[in-house]
């Protein structure tokens, strides 16, 4: 069952250019479970027609009380009733300003001002608008009553500058209304995550590597954080969108990798190695590129640092878990590999099953413990699967004192 299944959420929505975003994040908590009514400014039906809202939320939509065409029965009180949360997305300096004064003129600032449920902003507008002081001594006073902010992100804006100001990705403010539904158990705990590949090189254009996407790890490093972890992703070369909320660390080479692991451990109480690290690099490395007609017939290599054995031979209360990519005898595999690097954990799958394999977005593996303990976990997506081994992860945290 997901997290915001059942869950009353409403969502205004703002005169931005970016209000279409909303449709798009309507339509993603619906996917969640989640329960979802509309009210929305009169720009904002400028912009998308309240018809898109209701035809997404399966629900009426509020614009204004007044309208003799509005149904009955809607108005802002009745709008607010049993919410759990109220997500503002995109919202203008306009509708923050009114906020943060306690103005009440329309049908959303009405609403907003009987809920009794949290509310999460996330604003959108030019970048100078964004910067202006009273913009942010708003957002400061706004804050300070508790309401929670999803930063708008930098890039290219619809006035044709470039700067902050974008609605933030629409799949991370949902991630953040997950995050805030949630259970909180690992809430203080400091969680290390690993993901993706590490590239070896031979030269300047060339680089031995494997298919790791990084997808199952940044999967792990959200799902700590939906648990309340303050989480750090030391992530390969991927082209993946890191989790709002997280602290990334890049590398390339698992020399790097290593270097970023061992410097960031001491801190961890958890630590998730999900990376796809190369086993072998090549003897000689080059930083020219090397002409095809000069390159040795045979390639000689050499094996990288076993960076899962150095932090297992010293780990302490340290809990850690690996993971393993077999085609055969897989379970007995992982089982030797948890016991060789003193593992707490292991999660194992068979890249020859269709559906598991680099790439995926779908994942079965096999999650099994010291005691030899093992839980199978079916076909499913890769958010689904790094959800369970956040669960078991608590599981043992919980009884061996890591948790705070």
């Amino acid at each position: 069952m997901s997290t915001l299944s059942g869950k009353r959420i409403l969502l205004g929505v703002t005169g931005s250019i970016a209000a279409y975003k909303a449709a798009d994040i309507l339509r993603r908590l619906k996917e969640q479970g989640a329960v979802v009514r509309v009210v929305m400014t009169k720009n904002a039906a400028r912009f998308v027609s309240k018809l898109t809202f209701e035809t997404l939320s399966e629900m009426p939509v509020l614009i204004d009380e007044f309208a003799e065409h509005d149904k009955a029965g809607i108005g802002h009180i009745l709008a607010t009733d049993d919410a759990d949360l109220s997500l503002i997305a995109p919202a203008t300096a306009n509708i923050i300003g009114k906020i943060a004064a306690g103005i009440a003129d329309d049908a959303l600032t009405s609403a907003v001002m009987a809920l009794e449920c949290p509310i999460v902003i996330a604003p959108a507008m030019n970048d100078r608008m964004y910067r202006n002081p009273v913009l942010q001594r708003n957002i400061r006073f706004l804050k300070e009553q508790g309401v929670r902010f999803i930063e708008p992100e930098t890039g290219p804006l619809a006035c044709g500058t470039v700067g902050q100001g974008r609605l933030a990705d629409p799949d991370g403010i949902v991630q953040e209304i997950v995050s805030f539904f949630s259970p909180k158990e690992l809430s203080g705990v400091n969680v290390l995550v690993t993901a993706g590949p590490t590239q070896e090189p031979l030269d300047a254009v060339r680089f031995i590597s494997n298919p790791s996407t990084g997808k199952m790890g940044y999967a792990v490093a959200q799902a700590a954080r939906e648990r309340g972890a303050s989480v750090t992703l030391i992530s390969g070369p991927t082209h993946l969108t890191p989790p709002p909320g997280i602290k990334v660390i890049k590398v390339r080479t698992a020399a790097e990798m290593r270097r970023a692991v061992m410097a960031s451990s001491g801190e961890s109480r958890v630590v998730i190695m999900a990376a796809a690290v190369s086993d072998f690099k090549p003897a000689l490395l080059s930083d020219r590129k090397v002409k095809k007609d000069s390159l040795p017939p045979v390639l000689q290599l050499e094996r990288t640092d076993d960076i899962l054995r150095e932090l297992g031979s010293a780990k302490g209360r340290l809990l850690l878990v690996g993971f393993a990519a077999e085609t055969d005898n897989v379970v007995e595999n992982a089982v030797r590999k948890l016991k060789d690097k003193n593992l707490d954990l292991i999660v194992v799958n068979n890249v020859l099953q269709e559906g598991t394999g680099f790439g995926c977005d779908t994942n079965a593996v096999t999650i099994i413990d010291r005691s030899g303990s093992a839980v199978d976990i079916p076909m499913m997506t890769k958010t689904e699967v790094a959800v369970r081994v956040i669960d078991k992860i608590v599981e043992l945290a919980a009884n061996t004192g890591i948790l705070p």
